[in-house]
């Protein structure tokens, strides 16, 4: 049984690193990040990458405790994840592939509610599932200031 769960363990780990790692091989030149008029407190482009693996990595954490739970609202739980999952795939497309600022704003804006609802869900599954989300829920505030700014200069 131990060696199922690790092998669940590493699948829902892999499946967000994987979809940002697609999301950034279909977005294109994403060095289009230096070249943009950003403004204060826009971190080095180097930090995105080690930002992002752990973000995904706490994502497939999370969703591996509510995949193994017997709540009544695992499916729907799963659901909201794998939904918002997607909304943050395509969000670099628009705005690095496509350089669609306020597209991608709106898009991203929609994302922090999905990303919000998704923490509802977790959180109706397991508290702990929920809470490893939080850093994420704060990085793509963070990340709606900067796409609105750069919106506004660019």
């Amino acid at each position: 049984m131990k060696q199922k769960n690790d092998t669940i363990l590493i699948i829902s780990i892999l499946i967000p690193i994987s979809t940002g790692v697609l999301s950034a091989f279909f977005s294109g030149d994403m060095s289009v990040y230096s070249r943009l008029c950003k403004p204060a407190f826009s971190p080095p482009a180097i930090l995105f990458p080690l930002v992002w693996i752990i973000l995904y990595a706490l994502m497939g954490l999370s969703s591996y405790i509510v995949y193994l739970s017997d709540s009544p609202h695992k499916k729907k739980a799963l659901q909201v994840y794998l939904l918002q999952l997607l909304f943050n795939f395509f969000w670099s497309i628009i705005f690095f592939g496509f350089s669609l600022y306020f597209i991608a704003f709106i898009w991203l804006l929609a994302l922090l509610v999905l990303v919000a609802a998704m923490i509802w869900q977790f959180y109706m599954v397991g508290p702990p599932a929920a809470y490893l989300q939080l850093p994420y829920l704060v990085w793509c505030l963070y990340s709606a200031y900067l796409n609105f700014c750069m919106f506004r200069l660019n």
